[in-house]
């Protein structure tokens, strides 16, 4: 597959109206502007590069291409100028059924030296069943293909599902891995038990043991040695902060009661005996109950679902008004959401691109100043989000 460089859409926009781009494809968008009455951030959306199937994951290299996973198993190079690549040779082998399929993806911090990749995917096991997993490779000097690439982690247990299966990987300051887990839907009464990876954060070293300093060396017994956090039903949005170096995660609740948090470790999210959802047959999910003691509020709601999916903070100077801004993505609420912030207080929200249609599966501020994205479809693109020109 290879793309024909970037088609620009470029929309004025605050909350933003683009109805008249509704339709076009990358291939045939032509460059218009689309004028919006809301005041705020004005914004240029260009397509960077189109027929992508389901991306999930994005990464920026040194040199200024990136990375993209498509969750079919593929991972695809992409140049500044649109161009895609074939996929890559080699890597893990994926099951892409249902929610999984090749998901996360993270550079080492020391990439420049060791050129190493991280990945996380649905991995078939013994039988019928089924887990997250993560392996590392190293990209070629051509970037072409992966190269002396092993699977470093696997979640335990395994289950016959197609769903929740996470996943994003986020390095931390200090070289190690924060990996999202999910609770792979019908087994959400383990999100409770520290001793198992479902429905967890774990952190673990670049070759994949424990992390030192996790909870069970500080003395949570019965913590299996790689558990952070517990009680997070499907996260699929994670991101450091910029300041403080604290892992802030968006979840998926069920029927609602998405939320975002900012994870220390230890800590107990909740997830099932606490909910600001229901279950998606409608009954209340542990008898209704929202707040309990020693059990984790979120820093803010989504309720109804918004799905979030992909979470950064903006730090850049392209658009100095969202500075210490965090962004999400949103599957079922087709938008990007800006949520402003005072230290860990949310203070505001702003939904951005909602008249565009698209399931938004990742965001991240990128090195040039714009913030980029990627829609989930089959037909799924790269999307730059900038000022526009002139």
């Amino acid at each position: 597959m290879s793309g024909s460089g970037p088609h620009r859409r470029a929309v004025l926009a605050s909350g933003l109206s683009a109805a008249a781009l509704l339709g076009l494809t990358p291939r045939s968008a032509a460059a218009r502007t689309v004028r919006a009455d809301s005041p705020g951030q004005p914004l240029a959306v260009t397509t960077v590069a189109g027929s992508l199937e389901h991306p999930w994951g994005l990464a920026f290299l040194p040199d200024g291409s990136m990375l993209v996973t498509e969750r079919p198993g593929r991972l695809r190079r992409i140049m500044p100028d649109g161009e895609v690549s074939k996929p890559l040779e080699g890597g893990p082998r994926v099951l892409a059924r249902g929610q999984g399929g090749l998901l996360g993806i993270a550079l080492a911090p020391d990439f420049a030296r060791n050129r190493q990749i991280f990945l996380s995917f649905a991995e078939a096991r013994e039988g019928s069943t089924n887990a997250t997993a993560v392996y590392r490779g190293r990209l070629s000097v051509a970037g072409d293909a992966l190269e002396d690439g092993r699977v470093i982690w696997r979640q335990q247990p395994a289950f016959a599902s197609s769903n929740h299966f996470g996943s994003r990987i986020v390095a931390d300051r200090s070289g190690h891995l924060f990996v999202t887990t999910g609770d792979r839907f019908s087994q959400m009464d383990l999100s409770q038990d520290p001793s198992n990876t479902i429905a967890k954060i774990v952190r673990i070293t670049a070759d994949g043991e424990p992390a030192l300093d996790n909870p069970r060396a500080a003395g949570r017994s019965g913590w299996a040695p790689e558990v952070w956090a517990i009680g997070l039903r499907n996260v699929q949005g994670a991101a450091l902060h910029p300041e403080s170096g604290l892992l802030w995660v968006s979840n998926h609740g069920p029927r609602g009661g998405d939320g975002l948090y900012a994870v220390r470790p230890g800590e107990n999210y909740g997830w099932p005996l606490i909910s600001w959802g229901t279950h998606y047959d409608g009954r209340p999910v542990n008898g209704g109950l929202r707040e309990r003691e020693g059990l984790v509020q979120p820093l803010v709601h989504w309720t109804p679902s918004i799905a979030p999916a992909g979470l950064t903070f903006y730090t850049g100077d392209l658009m100095p008004a969202w500075k210490g801004s965090a962004f999400s993505g949103a599957l079922a609420g087709r938008m990007l959401v800006r949520i402003m912030l005072d230290g860990e207080r949310v203070v505001g929200q702003q939904r951005l691109l909602t008249d565009l249609g698209h399931r938004f599966r990742d965001v991240q501020a990128g090195p040039d100043g714009a913030l980029w994205a990627l829609t989930d479809a089959r037909d799924g693109a790269l999307l730059r989000i900038a000022p526009p020109e002139g």
